[in-house]
């Protein structure tokens, strides 16, 4: 059997693969939809850009399926914990959601143009919304979120809904919406043939100069914010008790990892460099390429200034959420190992496969063909 502390950081790499194939697969989907109708001038054009995320939005939903199913089964204190403080917000970020799906479905069920604009604005919001929801939820966590255990191992939520929108809060939801629409629309101008194919260009140049904005001044602003340090000894491979560890806040303490292992600074410098390359390669292809290096490097800064928590407390440094206090059983979380070196390579060659399968440039010509085919719809 893996050693306990070891199958934690194993475990806590996995959920950062799994967060990083969902903003790369499904992110630009939700990207693509934030930017359907600024894309697409007519119902036509619309119908091109949806064209290209219809075949594969569907299995691009497994990794957001698979993350949950990690954090509920290795990391049962942290789904307790994060449903409890964050319903609100994640039942927000559901019916958003949930709009995705009908919007596809319904869509072109008539002609009329009332209709399928009701729906365009819907999948609009379906995309807008997830996206900024999704780095709120970050940008609370580097602030703490505001609960507490009770001595039963209860979460108890200390705040509101209307808090959780701090303006730091904020700002992360604006590197992750800039971020989202970039890809998406980098996946569009790849996908699309012009003039949908160059708006969604123009708008994904926009949108990496706001993401470089917005994580800079997000990261300047990290300096100035208390970060949660553990002090004292405490044995990491322990069974989890998010109670027996000592914790306090420290100004600046997010950049402490920074301090300790200097080569993390190439995980924001690289994500920088991407997002230029966004906006000055003449290659769509590449541009789509570095924008997923971008996201990726965006995530992995985030995860690599948490670590070891999961999810900080803002009530009381000591009871928030690390890697090694929050975890299923030693022997639960082996079995789920052997379970991941299983499926994941199957799901990530699944993905390519589907990916490659659906390559190719949509035209107006085969989107009008098929309309006709359909029956005009």
């Amino acid at each position: 059997m893996i050693d306990y502390a070891l199958l934690r950081e194993l475990w806590w790499l996995l959920l950062g693969v799994l967060l990083i194939g969902f903003a790369l697969t499904d992110g630009y989907d939700l990207g693509l939809g934030a930017i359907l109708r600024l894309i697409g001038r007519d119902d036509v054009e619309r119908r091109m850009a949806l064209e290209a995320i219809e075949p594969n939005w569907e299995g691009n939903q497994v990794w957001f399926i698979l993350g949950g199913g990690a954090v509920f089964a290795a990391w049962p204190l942290l789904y307790a914990a994060s449903f409890s403080a964050l319903y609100f917000a994640m039942f927000l970020l559901l019916v958003a959601l949930i709009l995705r799906p009908v919007g596809f479905a319904f869509r072109n069920r008539l002609p009329h143009a009332r209709w399928r604009g009701a729906w365009d604005w819907a999948l609009t919001i379906a995309g807008a919304v997830p996206s900024l929801v999704f780095g709120v939820a970050f940008g609370n966590l580097f602030l703490g979120v505001p609960f507490h255990f009770t001595e039963q191992l209860l979460p108890v939520f200390d705040g509101s809904f209307l808090g959780l929108f701090h303006p730091f809060a904020l700002l992360a939801g604006v590197v992750s919406l800039a971020m989202l629409v970039m890809h998406g629309a980098s996946y569009a101008a790849m996908r699309v043939e012009d003039p949908v194919g160059a708006r969604a260009r123009r708008i994904a140049r926009i949108a990496a100069a706001a993401t470089i904005a917005a994580f800079a001044g997000a990261g300047a602003w990290l300096r100035s914010l208390p970060g949660t340090a553990i002090v004292g000894t405490w044995n990491t491979g322990a069974p989890s008790d998010p109670l027996a560890k000592q914790a306090i806040a420290v100004d600046g303490g997010w950049l402490a990892n920074y301090a300790l292992q200097p080569w993390l600074i190439a995980l924001p410098a690289l994500a920088f460099a991407a997002l230029l390359a966004v906006a000055l390669l003449r290659s769509r292809r590449w541009s789509f390429i570095a924008s997923g290096v971008a996201v990726a490097c965006i995530i992995l800064t985030a995860g690599a200034s948490l670590f070891p928590f999961l999810m900080p407390s803002a009530t009381d440094p000591a009871h928030g959420l690390t890697v090694w206090d929050a975890s299923s059983s030693q022997r639960t979380l082996g079995i789920m190992l052997v379970a991941a070196a299983i499926f994941l390579p199957l799901i990530l060659a699944y993905t390519a496969w589907a990916f490659r399968v659906m390559r190719g440039t949509i035209t107006r010509a085969h989107v009008q063909a098929q309309g006709e085919h359909e029956g005009g719809y």
